[in-house]
């Protein structure tokens, strides 16, 4: 048995498919622990896990997350001091809304893989939806709260091309 301890970096260690930044913290057999980052007016790429399950506590800032799975699906508000769990096969994607970084500590079961297992959806060229590499006047992300598709928060329809 060994003991792992790790200090968060300043640095990211790898960039999560979703457009986050990833720093990665503790690892045991079964979970593993990471720090993720939005930047402010970012919204991430929404990403499906097939092989993990994660549970997420926001530490600072604000925004939204977006989550479907199997007909059901939500958008929530998320700031610091919030929890959420994203079952193996939901698809999400969240944004940060406030003037600071979106900050949460994520576990997941089993550990995570690293980028290649998430499965990504394209933003489609028009919409409120952008990636995380884009920057810009927050007036490009009015959703609509009583949007019936994912459409409304930047995620496109299954097809051949991108069915996870």
């Amino acid at each position: 048995m060994t003991f792992e301890t790790r200090q968060i970096g300043g640095a990211p260690d790898v960039m999560a498919p979703d457009g986050s930044e990833v720093r990665i913290l503790c690892q045991v057999d079964r979970g593993s622990m990471a720090h993720f980052t939005l930047p402010p007016g970012a919204v991430s790429i929404a990403v499906a896990h097939h092989t993990i399950e994660e549970v997420w506590y926001f530490i600072s800032g604000r925004g939204r997350m977006w989550r479907r799975l199997d007909g059901a699906e939500e958008t929530v508000e998320v700031r610091s001091g919030l929890s959420l769990a994203i079952p193996i096969g939901a698809h999400f994607q969240f944004r940060c809304d406030g003037d600071e970084p979106l900050a949460a500590v994520g576990v997941a079961m089993p550990p995570w893989p690293g980028p290649g297992p998430a499965r990504t959806r394209p933003t489609p060229s028009r919409g409120p939806g952008r990636r995380a590499s884009d920057r810009g006047s927050h007036a490009a992300f009015e959703w609509s709260r009583n949007a019936r598709t994912a459409a409304s928060f930047g995620v496109i329809p299954r097809s051949a091309d991108n069915d996870p």
